[in-house]
């Protein structure tokens, strides 16, 4: 595996100037794929431009001054991606990872209490020993429950101080949805119909937002009951 990365090459989700500099910052493996993730590095020099150096980054962000989900990072490379919480208690601000409507990763300033949890996408469910179901997420993270009263599909609103689970909210048809791929990537819509594709290929989720359009499941991401349980991010035509 490379250990460099040419801006260039680097993935459509960065917003970042792509030919100032020939390298960036490669991010490590993580709970994050390198072509949907941003490192702390990026973050803090490109995206936030607390420093000005690749070299001041790292010092900021081995100082433990950067927090990512409820725990302090130390290393410079880690892979932050959609729906992660980035803190700076010395700066007193939070920010959540988003989509735009470019399909680029983006931070919305969010207040101290939603800073608290993150929503996670149950992406898969296995039964361990004991019978017990875990659930998996998105994040690479997973939780063991002892009801399986959840689906592939549904998130869960995921608190950082005890790991419990507060809202659900059901991959079912009325439910608004964050849409995370595609042509309709960052927009909002609401779940009309779900199509069970009997194939090798994958379901099929109708949905209605500013128009009618059907995206494959797998970029739905439901975000609310009734209205978003999230705050948004600033809808920008640059």
């Amino acid at each position: 595996m490379s250990k460099h990365l040419k801006r260039l090459a680097a993935p459509r989700v960065l917003k970042i100037h792509r030919k100032e500099k020939t390298f960036m910052i490669r991010p490590t493996p993580g709970p994050h794929a390198l072509e949907y993730c941003i490192p702390l590095g990026i973050i803090i020099r490109d995206y936030l431009h607390l420093c000005d150096s690749y070299k001041e980054a790292r010092q900021i962000v081995s100082n433990g001054d950067i927090i990512v989900d409820g725990m302090p990072r130390k290393e410079f490379k880690y892979p932050c991606g959609l729906m992660d919480v980035v803190s700076i208690p010395k700066m007193q601000v939070n920010y959540r990872i988003l989509y735009d409507r470019k399909g680029r990763l983006v931070f919305v300033p969010i207040d101290n209490i939603d800073a608290e949890w993150k929503l996670c996408r149950i992406t898969n469910k296995t039964t361990v020993s004991g019978r017990r179901i875990q659930l998996n997420f998105h994040d690479g993270r997973n939780k063991l429950v002892e009801k399986d009263e959840y689906k592939t599909g549904d998130v869960v609103k995921l608190m950082f101080k005890d790991n419990a689970i507060g809202e659900v909210y059901k991959f079912d048809k009325g439910t608004v949805s964050l849409i995370t791929g595609g042509s309709h990537v960052g927009e909002i819509a609401n779940i009309e119909d779900i199509q069970i594709v009997p194939s090798s290929k994958p379901n099929l989720a109708k949905l209605k937002g500013e128009t009618e359009f059907s995206t494959i499941v797998n970029y739905v991401f439901p975000i609310g009951k009734v209205k978003p349980g999230i705050t948004l991010p600033e809808v920008s035509i640059a």
